[in-house]
Parts: structure tokens; C-alpha cells; sequence
């Protein structure tokens, strides 16, 4: 029985994506990549900050969520900022019609110039968690897509 991982997302079978890996024994993370290039362009007033691809989805527990972090040197380095600060994805995000799962970082760049992302570049880390809920929680709600999805 499967627990918990990560699977291409469909459309990206064929793109030479690469599985998230921890690099140390203690890390908590598993770093992803960048599934293709793109550019994140300097941040201008009023602009939608940019989502970049991982070609990945996850799978997990009923108790559990997949939280995505930056990584610690995007700012300093790079100038990327996550828009959401900390992305959660669901376990009924997976495998949803709109774009089965696929889980991409949302980013703006701090930076006076545009920053290029290339395929494989480390772009951010992932951590599943377990979550609790309260004892009067009664959330029947089912997902129906993909991305800003509920509540649709």
C-alpha cells in the first residue's frame, strides 16, 4: 500500500522530471525542480506573480497535507519570493480533472532584473505533515478541480 510520495503529473511523463530527493539523513524537505524553463520577471506594481512548473503531483494520507516552502537561498540569490508565502496541497488535490494534481510554485522576483529558471534548477522544498481537526468539524465538501478550485 502506498503512504505517501510523488508522481509525474500527466502531460510531463516524457520530460525527464526528475523525483524529489532529501539530501541529508535530518532534512526535512525534499527538494524540487524546476520542470522546464522559464523567466520570473522583475516584480512591477499590479503584476501576477509567476507559477512554475514541477511536472509533479503527490499522494498522501487522509491526515496529511504537502506543504511547499522556498528555499532558504531564493531571496538573497535569486530575488524569488513565494506570492503565498507556504503552498498547501491537499490529498484531494491529487489526480483532480483540471490538471491531475500537478503542483507548481508560485513566485516574484524582488530583483531589479528578470531571473531565468532552468530546467532541474532547485526551486523550492516540500514537506508532508499531518494535520488535526476539531471535534465539531463537519466539512463534507468534495473538490471538483484544480487549482483555486474549492468552494467552485
Amino acid at each position: 500500500m502506498k503512504k505517501r510520495g510523488f508522481e509525474v503529473a500527466k502531460g510531463f511523463e516524457n520530460a525527464g522530471i526528475n523525483m524529489p530527493v532529501r539530501k541529508t539523513k535530518y532534512s526535512a524537505g525534499y527538494d524540487i525542480e524546476a520542470a522546464e524553463d522559464c523567466v520570473v520577471p522583475k516584480f512591477e506594481k499590479g503584476q501576477k506573480p509567476t507559477l512554475v512548473k514541477t511536472g509533479l503531483k503527490a499522494y498522501m494520507q487522509d491526515d496529511e497535507v504537502l506543504m511547499l516552502y522556498n528555499r532558504s537561498s531564493n531571496p538573497s540569490k535569486k530575488g524569488l519570493v513565494m506570492a503565498n508565502s507556504v503552498g498547501i496541497i491537499d490529498k484531494d488535490y491529487y489526480g483532480n480533472p483540471d490538471n491531475d494534481g500537478h503542483f507548481m510554485f508560485s513566485f516574484f522576483n524582488i530583483k531589479s532584473e528578470d531571473v531565468q529558471i532552468k530546467k532541474g534548477d532547485a526551486i523550492g522544498q516540500a514537506i508532508f505533515e499531518k494535520y488535526f481537526v476539531t471535534d465539531d468539524d463537519v466539512a463534507e465538501g468534495t473538490r471538483t478541480g484544480g487549482f483555486g478550485s474549492t468552494n467552485k
